[in-house]
Parts: structure tokens; sequence; C-alpha cells
């Protein structure tokens, strides 16, 4: 305590941190008492009539929610296995590059559609694969390997697939900033110690660059499976239509829906809750198992 006071005047710079998780994360957490009771906006949270687990048993008994469940777990796993390498990936190779110029170019170009909206994102995407002159459609007609142009976003064959590449071209930039800082820190005299045992470009990435960066890769994919079922709301509602719906609908979708435009938001609260729980487990269990094996977890 005598250290804290010594340094009281240091503390008051992380008092507006401490403020704001206060105010924004653990005050509204009273609320999900909403899950187990049948809400009434007069009577307010702690005079509404307790229910239990009957807004759980609705949710779970609900004919559609296996599909939600299914596309919700279907997405987020097509992001974990193919969108969370991207970024080392392409980290991997902006760092063989030799020459600056482009190095820094195309870490901008990579970079810029993370601070574009889900929603102009989702209007370039629809007029690069659009039936009338896309890109995309005039390309691969002109290359012959389609006789006529193809309806992508009208296709629920194609859906998962749209959803994927178009949320890897957004994060990857941001993703590779993190992963190329953790790089330039591996030490330069163990690639040059490499280079005179005669280890090629390839030897020194897998047996060098990637173990120096693995506790960064670990510690951010500890971090992303707790937001399994976070499938990515934004995107996802911005490109789904009635005609994908079977394969777009997802629970954070169908929260919207039903929990927020009909105001069943006990619905929309048990909702909540069921993920954070399931994300919780998740991350606990991840962290678990990667400390079994001898590396450092988040905790």
């Amino acid at each position: 305590m005598q250290s804290v006071w010594n340094n009281r005047y240091l503390y008051l710079f992380i008092l507006p941190g401490i403020i704001w998780f206060l105010v924004f994360c653990y005050q509204p957490m009273y609320g999900v008492l909403i899950a187990f009771k049948e809400y009434d906006i007069i009577k307010g949270v702690f005079r509404s009539d307790w229910v239990g687990l009957l807004h759980f048993k609705e949710l779970f008994g609900s004919p559609g929610f296996s599909g939600l469940l299914k596309n919700t777990i279907a997405i987020s796993l097509l992001k974990m296995v193919f969108g969370f390498p991207a970024p080392i990936i392409l980290a991997l190779l902006l760092n063989e590059v030799r020459s600056s110029v482009f190095k820094r170019l195309a870490q901008t170009i990579s970079y810029l559609p993370f601070f574009v909206s889900w929603i102009v994102i989702t209007g370039i995407w629809y007029d690069l694969f659009s039936v009338d002159g896309g890109f995309i459609n005039t390309l691969l007609t002109a290359l012959g390997l389609i006789d006529e142009p193809v309806f992508w976003f009208g296709n629920p064959d194609y859906f998962w697939g749209m959803i994927l590449a178009s949320d890897i071209w957004k994060g990857i930039g941001f993703g590779t900033i993190i992963f190329l800082a953790a790089i330039t820190a591996v030490n330069p005299e163990l690639f040059e110690s490499a280079v005179v045992d005669g280890a090629s470009r390839w030897r020194q990435v897998w047996h060098i660059t990637l173990p120096a960066i693995r506790s960064t890769i670990i510690l951010l994919f500890i971090l992303n499976i707790g937001h399994f079922l976070d499938a990515g709301f934004e995107q996802i509602y911005a490109m789904q239509n009635e005609m994908v719906l079977d394969k777009a609908e997802i629970i954070d979708t169908y929260v919207m829906k039903v929990g927020i435009f009909r105001a069943n938001y006990e619905l929309a609260t048990a909702v909540g809750l069921f993920k954070s729980i399931v994300g919780m487990l998740l991350l606990l269990t991840t962290n678990f198992i990667v400390k079994k094996f001898g590396e450092d977890g988040v905790f």
C-alpha cells in the first residue's frame, strides 16, 4: 500500500480506464437478470416477475435454433481456420520483401479496408460480383470459366465463401501489423547464424521466425476463441437476404430480429448470456490446454 501511495499520481493515469470499465462493463451486468424474468419495462428489472429458465427453454426448444447454431459455428470455424492464419502468412511474406517502398505500399493497401464500414464493403462487393457488368462475372466469362453470369449473393452455396473472403480482405491488414511487430523483435543474429549454417529462407521462417512469434500467435488465438460465437453481426446482417437466409441467419441476427425488433428483451438477454458462458468455457479450456503443453496462456 505504501508503494501505491508513493506512486498515487501515476495511478491517476489508469483512473479513466477503470471508470470506463465500471460504467460500461460492470455496471450493466445486473441486466442479465432479465434473462430469468418476465421483464416489464414499467416495473423495471428487479420488480419484474421471476420465471427461471423459461426463456432458455424457449430458445433451445425453438425449431430454428439448431439451424442458427449450425450457421454460427460453421462461419466462426471457417474464419478461425482460414481467417486467423491469413495475417500471419501475409506478415511472413512481407517480412521477406527486400524493397521497403513496396513493403510499405503493400501494407498500406492491405490495411485500408479495415477503416471502411461493412455497409460500404458490402456495396463494393455487390458491385464486384454483380450479375449486370460485375468485374468478377465479366472476368470469369472472358476466361471461359463460366458460360453466364452467376448470382453470387443469391446462391446459398456461395454465401459462406463470400463471408469468409470479405472478412479476410477487410481484416488481414490490421492483423498483419501485430505479427510484423512481433517479427521485428526477433534477434537478427539468429538469421545470420542460420545463413552461415546454410539454412534456406524457408528453413529460417520455419525454425526461427515462427517459433519467435509463437507466443503472440497463441495469445491472439486464445483471445479470439473466447468470441467464437460472434460470427460477425455487422458483416452478415449487411450481406444477408431472403434467398440465402437458410445459410445466413446466425444467433446475433436472430437476436436483432426477435429480441430487439419484437421487443423480446428477455430472449435477447438469454442469448447473450448463453454466448458469454460458451465463450468463457472455450477460453478457459483453450488456456488450460495451452498451458498443459508448456506455453504461456493468458493467465
